[in-house]
C-alpha cells in the first residue's frame, strides 16, 4: 500500500494539500497535485496498517472533497469556496459551473456583445466574477479553467471587439483546447459593438484598461488558487479592440504578459474615431452624386485587383504589397475609353474613393491617420454604408466627446481631433510605445495585419512599430517585437472570395468563426493542423518566449467550401514578404519563402 501526503493544514505544524491511497485490491481515491511525499508500507503487513491507519487516511481523504469519476475520484474544487480566500473586497463569485468536455457555456443573448456561447469545450470549470470598483464602475470576467490533468501551467486573456460590452466567451473557448486557464473581461459594460450610448467617465476607464488590467490580476490569483500552482507563462490573443488592450496592458504592466499576439490593433482610438467621421464625410450625403455604395464598392475592388494583382509576376488574385501599387482610379471613369459606360464611377466619386484611400491630415499639416489600402474596399461598408444619422461614424462625438445626441456630422472640423487628443475618451489609446520594461523581462510580441483590411487602416500597425522603434531608440526590434502582413486578409479573418487568399493562422477569433461552419474542425488553431508552430502564430509565440526559437515564417491557410485545405503560403516577418520560388505549385507553402 502507498499512501501519498501533499499539503492543506490537517494538524499543527503539518500541512496537506494531496493525497492518494493505493492498494492492491483497487481501492483508489484521489486529488492530483504534483509535487508529494511518499511513504511506502510493505503490503504484506498492508492488511493491518489499514486497521491502525484507517481513521487517519479516511481524515487525509475527507480534505480532498472529491467527487466521483469514472474509475477513480478526485478532487472537486470547481465550487466557490476554492477561489473565496483570493477574492479582495468588492469582487465576488457570480456564477461557477462544471462543463463535461464537448459542452457549451455562456450567457446567450443577455451577453448582447457575444450573444453565441463558446462551443465544443473540453472539460472545464466555468467561473464568472463580478468586481465593485466604485458607485459608478463595475466588471465581470470569466475564466475557463480545465481540469488539473489537463491544464499546461500557462494564462491566456482574450480580447474583445469594437465597443462590444460582455464576456467573449466564444473567443474564450479556443484556449482550455491548448491546456490554458483563459480569462475574459465584460470591459465594465454590456452592449453590441457599435452601441457607444453607455459611456460614462467611469465606464469609458474601464473599457479603456481598467478592467482588463484588473481582471488580469485577479483572474490570475484565482487560477493559483485553483491549481495550487503557480503559473508558468502568460500570453494575450485579440484583434482589433483585442488588439489595442493588449499593447495598453503591456504597456501599462509589463508583467501582465510574457507573450502577446496582437492583430489588426485599433490603437489609436483619439486618431481613429475622428477618422472614420471625417471618411464619412467624404462620402456624404447618400443623394450627393460623390457618394459611394455596394457597388461601387465592388467595382473599385475589382479594378484594384486587375491593376495590383500580377505586380510580383504572378496573378494568382491576391495582391502581395498594396502599398506599392499604383492604382490609377480613372480607369472605372465614366468617360474614359477604358471604362464600362454602364457601370463606372462618376469624376466626383473617384475623388471620393482618392480621399478614402489618403491620410488624413489637417488643415494646419497634423497627420491624423492612413487611409485604406487598395485592395480593402470590399470592407468599406463597415462605415460608409448608407450614412444614417444614428449610423456609427457619429457616436464617437455624441456619446463620448460632447455628449450631444443630435451631434451632426455635418458640424465636423479639424477641432474634433483637437478635441478628441484633448479629452482622450478612457485613456484608451496605446500610444505610450516605450515598452523597454516589457522587453527586460523577456516580453515577446507577434502581431499581423491583413493587408485587405477595411475596418482599421494596415498602415497603422506600420505607424505602431516605427514609434516603438523610435520610442526604444532602435531600428530593430526583430529580437522581440515583429510584425506579419497577410496579404489578402480582410480584418482580424476571412478573405473575399474572389481573392481566397491564406488567412487563418491561429489568430484571435479566427477559429471562433470557422466553428460556425460545419466542415472545419473543433474550434481552435487551425484546423487540420491543431497545435502546430508552423501553422499556429499563438504556439509559435510560447515557443519564442520559451524556447527562444524566433518566429521566422506562419504558414496561412485557407479552404474550399467543403473543408478542404485549398491554398497555403508562408507569412513572413516584415520587412520580409513571402517569394515565389518559380518552381511548383503557388497554392503549396513550401513553393515559396521568406525573403
Amino acid at each position: 500500500m502507498i499512501i501519498r501526503v501533499v499539503t492543506s493544514a490537517m494538524v499543527p505544524g503539518f500541512r496537506v494539500i494531496n493525497c492518494d491511497v493505493a492498494y492492491p485490491w483497487h481501492w483508489y481515491r484521489s486529488c492530483s497535485v504534483p509535487y508529494y511525499l511518499r511513504l511506502p508500507i510493505l503490503n504484506r503487513y498492508a492488511p493491518m496498517m489499514m486497521i491502525f491507519c484507517l481513521p487517519l487516511i479516511w481524515t487525509l481523504l475527507s480534505a480532498c472533497n472529491a467527487e466521483p469519476l469514472p474509475g477513480r475520484r478526485q478532487c472537486n474544487r470547481c465550487i466557490a469556496s476554492t477561489f473565496t480566500t483570493s477574492l479582495p473586497n468588492g469582487a465576488s463569485i457570480e456564477r461557477i459551473s462544471s462543463v463535461s468536455a464537448g459542452g457549451s457555456y455562456g450567457e446567450g443573448t443577455s451577453d448582447l456583445g457575444y450573444p453565441s456561447d463558446a462551443q465544443n469545450l473540453t472539460a472545464v470549470c466555468a467561473v464568472t466574477v463580478r468586481v465593485t470598483v466604485s458607485p459608478t464602475s463595475q466588471y465581470r470576467f470569466g475564466l475557463f479553467l480545465p481540469r488539473p490533468a489537463d491544464w499546461n501551467g500557462k494564462f491566456l486573456a482574450v480580447g474583445g471587439y469594437s465597443q462590444a460590452g460582455g464576456i467573449n466567451w466564444p473567443d474564450m473557448g479556443q484556449g482550455p483546447h491548448y491546456g490554458f486557464a483563459t480569462l475574459s473581461t465584460d470591459t465594465g459594460h454590456n452592449s453590441t459593438a457599435a452601441d457607444l450610448n453607455w459611456a460614462t467617465p467611469d465606464r469609458l476607464l474601464d473599457w479603456g484598461y481598467r478592467a482588463l488590467n484588473g481582471s488580469v490580476f485577479l483572474g490570475k490569483a484565482l487560477t493559483k488558487a485553483y491549481y495550487r500552482e503557480p503559473i508558468r507563462y502568460s500570453y494575450w490573443s485579440g484583434c482589433s479592440t483585442g488588439g489595442r488592450q493588449g499593447l495598453k496592458e503591456i504597456q501599462i504592466s509589463p508583467e501582465s504578459f510574457d507573450g502577446a499576439l496582437v492583430g489588426a490593433p485599433a490603437w489609436d482610438t483619439k486618431h481613429l474615431f475622428p477618422w472614420i467621421t471625417k471618411i464619412a464625410t467624404y462620402n456624404l450625403p447618400v443623394n450627393d452624386s460623390k457618394h459611394l455604395d455596394l457597388p461601387q464598392f465592388g467595382l473599385l475592388a475589382a479594378a484594384v485587383l486587375a491593376q495590383c494583382d500580377g505586380q510580383d509576376g504572378l496573378n494568382d488574385t491576391i495582391i502581395p504589397s498594396p502599398d506599392t501599387c499604383k492604382l490609377d482610379p480613372t480607369a472605372i471613369q465614366c468617360g474614359d475609353p477604358r471604362s464600362n459606360p454602364t457601370n463606372c464611377l462618376s469624376t466626383a466619386q473617384v475623388q471620393t474613393a482618392r480621399n478614402i484611400y489618403s491620410d488624413y491630415i489637417t488643415g494646419d499639416g497634423k497627420f491624423v491617420s492612413h487611409g485604406f489600402t487598395p485592395g480593402s474596399e470590399n470592407q468599406w461598408a463597415t462605415f460608409l454604408l448608407s450614412g444614417a444619422l444614428e449610423d456609427f461614424d457619429v457616436r464617437y462625438e455624441r456619446f463620448w466627446l460632447y455628449n450631444d445626441s443630435s451631434w451632426p456630422w455635418t458640424k465636423y472640423t479639424d477641432a474634433v481631433v483637437t478635441d478628441s487628443e484633448r479629452i482622450n475618451p478612457g485613456n484608451a489609446t496605446a500610444d505610450a510605445f516605450d515598452i523597454s520594461a516589457f522587453k527586460r523581462r523577456g516580453g515577446k510580441v507577434l502581431m499581423y495585419h491583413g493587408l485587405a483590411d477595411g475596418v482599421v487602416p494596415t498602415k497603422s500597425s506600420d505607424l505602431y512599430l516605427n514609434r516603438t522603434m523610435k520610442a526604444l531608440q532602435s531600428s530593430n526590434l526583430q529580437d522581440f517585437f515583429r510584425l506579419f502582413y497577410v496579404p489578402g486578409m480582410a480584418h482580424c479573418w476571412f478573405t473575399q472570395p474572389e481573392v481566397n487568399a491564406p488567412w487563418a493562422l491561429g489568430g484571435a477569433g479566427q477559429a471562433t468563426q470557422l466553428l460556425s461552419q460545419a466542415a472545419f474542425g473543433q474550434g481552435w488553431s487551425v484546423p487540420g493542423y491543431e497545435g502546430l508552430a508552423k501553422y499556429d502564430a499563438l504556439v509559435a509565440l510560447m515557443d519564442w518566449v520559451e524556447k527562444g526559437k524566433a518566429v521566422e515564417s506562419v504558414v496561412a491557410t485557407t479552404w474550399n467550401a467543403t473543408g478542404n485545405v485549398s491554398r497555403q503560403r508562408p507569412l513572413c516577418p516584415w520587412p520580409k514578404k513571402a517569394v515565389y520560388g518559380g518552381r511548383g505549385n503557388t497554392n503549396l507553402a513550401d513553393s515559396w519563402s521568406c525573403s
